[in-house]
């Protein structure tokens, strides 16, 4: 009987988030699809238009022509990269609190499912979810951004530009769940887990943002003239810089403390909820 119940509590899990993860869905996909119409479609149209311009007298848009391809880039990047705000809210309302605030957790434990599995289980599908999620649109993203690098700027620096090419976007919602849960637990109320799950990983992220560009050892200026601007250097402090080259490790640093955080917030909600629940 266990074991049944078991079995039937991931498909519970599905149904009763489903229309979150259809959203979740809906967005990487529209993601996804509008940067590949972007990098193939955009920007032949946005090249065409700057080149009329090398061949006209007078006033031309070229100057903001580029905006067209850069501008939802830009955007794409911003709207993933903060996602980690709703999936806190939702970590801390929906997919816990609420269950909590109104019994239903309760109800499922005494149908022969342990409150540890209980919880593994609605863990375990978002995460495996915001994973793959995130990873498609990460991949998808540095594609995008580096095939057409003459209509952008050297923005590898840009917060949002910096976690959506590599795997600190994933790990920040993966922290966004595990804080929302956490949180969740220890409220055992929807609507102030929410608003302090939310706030607890704008806290968190705007810390990291701060202290990003001590991450990593910086370069020393050699050169009188300045900084070199070849690959976009990312200035700190006076005689020292982050090259492009420092961006893999400088975010692969930064997902390994969101990893971290997020490991130890699972951890101490498992702990609470079983002291909870003895």
């Amino acid at each position: 009987m266990s074991s049944l119940a078991l079995k039937g509590l991931p498909r519970s899990v599905l149904r009763l988030h489903r229309a979150a993860l259809i959203v979740w869905a809906a967005f990487i996909l529209a993601a996804v699809g509008y940067l590949v119409w972007l990098t193939e479609i955009t920007a032949d149209s946005v090249r065409e238009r700057i080149s009329a311009c090398a061949h006209t007298e007078g006033f031309c848009r070229a100057a903001l022509a580029s905006t067209d391809y850069s501008g939802p880039m830009g955007w794409i990047s911003t709207v993933a990269y903060y996602s980690f705000w709703a999936v806190a809210a939702w970590a801390g309302a929906a997919l816990i609190g609420r269950e909590l605030e109104s019994g239903t957790a309760r109800l499922a434990w005494t149908q022969n499912v342990s409150p540890t599995r209980w919880l593994a289980a609605k863990l375990a599908l978002p995460a495996l979810v915001l994973v793959l999620g995130g990873t498609l649109f990460v991949v998808v993203f540095r594609w995008a951004w580096s095939a057409n690098r003459d209509l952008m700027g050297d923005d590898w620096t840009f917060n949002d530009v910096f976690a959506a090419r590599g795997p600190a976007l994933v790990a920040y919602g993966l922290c966004a769940l595990a804080i929302g849960t956490l949180t969740a637990l220890l409220l055992r109320r929807a609507l102030p887990a929410l608003a302090i799950s939310v706030t607890v990983m704008i806290v968190l992220n705007r810390y990291l943002e701060s202290h990003r560009p001590g991450l990593w050892p910086a370069a020393t200026r050699t050169s009188a003239t300045g900084f070199p601007t070849s690959n976009g250097p990312w200035p700190t402090d006076d005689g020292t810089y982050h090259p492009a080259s420092h961006f893999w490790p400088m975010n692969l640093v930064e997902t390994g403390i969101l990893l971290t955080i997020t490991a130890l917030a699972t951890t101490a909600a498992f702990v609470v909820l079983r002291r909870r629940t003895v």
